[in-house]
C-alpha cells in the first residue's frame, strides 16, 4: 500500500511491527498518557479504598471476633445470625421485601407509564405520582406512621376503613355501660341485661344505666323525657342515670341527664323476642301490644366495643404495611424510567400487530412488555439492591411493640453496633452478611450492562 505526496512520489508507510495475532493497542480517545490519567484518578482511588475498600476489610477482619473484640471468635458471629430468632425474623423481612417491594413498584411504573400515554393529563398524573420522590425517607416515615395510627380520628387508613365498615355493619353506642343495684335491671347473660319483672301495657318503663364515657355519647343526644303512658303499647325511656357535678337522684330522670339514642330494647316471652325498638333522641322507645307481659331486654350488641379498625402497626401487618408506604414512593420513579423505554419504542411494531387484529392487552403482553424488557430489569435490579439497605422507613413507622417483627437487616445492623449492648462482631457479620446479599445482584447487573454494551 502507498501513498501520494506533494511532489509525485510515493511514500511507502512503516510496516506493522505487531507479531501476527497481537490486537492493535487501545489509543486514547484524547490522546491522553497513561500516567496522566492515573494522575488523575489518583484521588478518587485513595477516596475509594479510605471510605469503601478499608470498611469492607475491616468489617470482615471484625466480625471474627467477640464483643469485646480482643477475642477470636472464629464463624460464631455468623452461627449466630441463623440462630438468634431476631436477626432470623430480620432475614425473613429482608426476603419477603426483595420480593414483593420491587416487583410491586415495577408493576404499578409499568402500569402507570402505559396508561399515561392515553390520556390528556398523562404529564400532571405522572408528576403527582414522581413527587413522593423529592420527599426523604424520614419525612414519609412520619406521614405514614400518622397514616397507620390506630385511632380513626387520626389515622387516615384506619378512618376509611372504619367509615366502610360503619357504612355496612352497626356499630355499638355504649360500650361498658351498665346498670346499677338500685336500678330496674339485671344481668341477663351473655352481656346483655333484663329487667327484674314483666313489663304492662300502658305503664311507662323506666331504664337507666350507668358508666357512659362523656366521649362515647352521641353529640345529637337530647336531655331524657319521661314516657307517656299510651293504651295497649309499652312505653319507656332509656337514659344515662348521671348527672354532672352532682345532685341527681337514681331511678330519675333528672333535667341534666340524657337519653340513651339508638339503644336497642327487645321484649322476650319465652326465651324469644315478640318485638323491639330503638330509643330515640331522648331515650324514649314504643313497642307494640305483643310485648305485655314480656321481659325487657338490652342486648350484648349495645355494649360491645366500637368497631375501631384494622391494628396496622400490629404483629401481622406491620411488615406488609410499611412495604405500603415504600411503594408509594417508588412507583413514581419505576414509573418515569419505563416511560423514558417506552417513548423510544418504534412505533410501527405496535400498530402493525393492531393492524393484524391483536387487541390492547396481546400487543401490550407480547410487543411491549418484552420489548421494554431491559428497561425493566434496570428498575427491578436497582430497587432490589435499594430494599436490601432498607432502614429509615422500618425505623420510623414501626412501634416499639412491633419493631422486632418488622425488622430487617439494615435495622438490626444498628441496633446490634450502637447502644448500651453493642456486639460489634455480631454487627460486621451482618454487615458483611449484606454485602454478600448484594454481590449477586450487582454481577447480574454488570453482565447485563454488557450484553447490552455488545449489542
Amino acid at each position: 500500500m502507498t501513498t501520494a505526496t506533494a511532489g509525485g512520489a510515493d511514500v511507502v508507510p512503516p510496516a506493522d511491527k505487531r507479531p501476527p495475532g497481537q490486537p492493535r493497542p487501545r489509543r486514547s480517545v484524547t490522546g491522553t498518557r497513561k500516567i496522566v490519567a492515573t494522575a488523575f484518578l489518583l484521588p478518587a482511588l485513595v477516596l475509594l479504598g479510605a471510605l469503601v475498600l478499608y470498611p469492607i476489610g475491616y468489617s470482615v477482619y471484625r466480625s471474627f471476633f467477640d464483643q469485646a473484640g480482643t477475642g477470636f471468635a472464629g464463624v460464631d458471629n455468623y452461627k449466630a445470625l441463623f440462630t438468634d430468632d431476631t436477626i432470623r425474623t430480620a432475614v425473613k423481612n429482608n426476603a419477603i421485601w426483595v420480593v414483593f417491594a420491587p416487583t410491586i413498584s415495577t408493576a404499578l411504573g409499568l402500569i402507570f407509564a402505559v396508561l399515561t400515554e392515553r390520556i390528556r393529563w398523562g404529564t400532571a398524573f405522572k408528576l403527582i405520582v414522581f413527587m413522593p420522590m423529592a420527599i426523604s425517607m424520614l419525612a414519609a416515615g412520619i406521614i405514614f406512621r400518622l397514616v397507620y395510627d390506630q385511632a380513626p380520628e387520626r389515622g387516615v387508613a384506619n378512618a376509611v376503613w372504619v367509615g366502610v365498615h360503619d357504612t355496612f355493619a352497626e356499630s355499638a353506642g355504649y360500650p361498658k355501660a351498665h346498670p346499677l343495684p338500685v336500678h330496674p335491671l339485671k344481668a341477663g347473660g351473655g352481656g346483655s341485661f333484663v329487667t327484674k319483672v314483666p313489663v304492662r301495657a300502658g305503664e311507662p318503663v323506666q331504664l337507666p344505666l350507668v358508666g357512659v364515657a362523656p366521649a362515647k355519647m352521641p353529640t345529637d343526644a337530647k336531655p331524657a323525657k319521661a314516657a307517656t303512658a299510651q293504651s295497649g303499647k309499652v312505653t319507656g325511656t332509656a337514659w344515662l342515670d348521671f348527672t354532672k357535678g352532682g345532685g341527681g337522684k337514681p331511678n330519675v330522670i333528672d333535667t341534666k341527664e340524657l337519653g340513651l339514642k339508638g339503644l336497642k330494647v327487645e321484649a322476650v316471652k319465652n326465651g324469644k323476642v315478640v318485638a323491639s325498638a330503638k330509643a330515640a333522641a331522648d331515650g324514649t322507645f314504643t313497642l307494640p301490644a305483643s310485648a305485655d307481659g314480656a321481659l325487657l331486654r338490652l342486648p350484648a350488641s349495645n355494649f360491645k366495643e366500637p368497631y375501631n379498625g384494622v391494628d396496622w402497626l400490629g404483629p401481622t401487618l406491620v411488615t406488609p404495611g410499611i412495604i405500603g408506604s415504600y411503594v408509594w414512593m417508588w412507583a413514581g420513579f419505576a414509573m418515569v424510567l419505563i416511560a423514558a423505554g417506552l417513548a423510544g419504542l418504534p412505533r410501527e411494531l405496535l400498530e402493525a400487530a393492531r393492524v393484524d387484529g391483536a387487541n390492547e392487552w396481546q400487543v401490550f403482553r407480547r410487543i411491549t412488555v418484552p420489548m421494554l424488557a431491559p428497561v425493566l430489569a434496570v428498575v427491578l435490579v436497582t430497587l432490589m439492591i435499594n430494599v436490601l439497605k432498607i432502614f429509615d422507613l422500618v425505623f420510623i413507622i414501626a412501634p416499639g411493640s412491633s419493631q422486632d417483627d418488622a425488622n430487617v437487616l439494615a435495622l438490626q445492623l444498628y441496633r446490634s453496633s450502637f447502644g448500651t449492648d453493642a456486639d460489634l462482631g455480631i454487627g460486621s457479620a451482618i454487615a458483611v452478611l449484606l454485602l454478600l446479599l448484594v454481590i449477586p445482584v450487582m454481577i447480574f447487573n454488570i453482565r447485563r450492562m454488557r450484553r447490552e454494551r455488545r449489542r
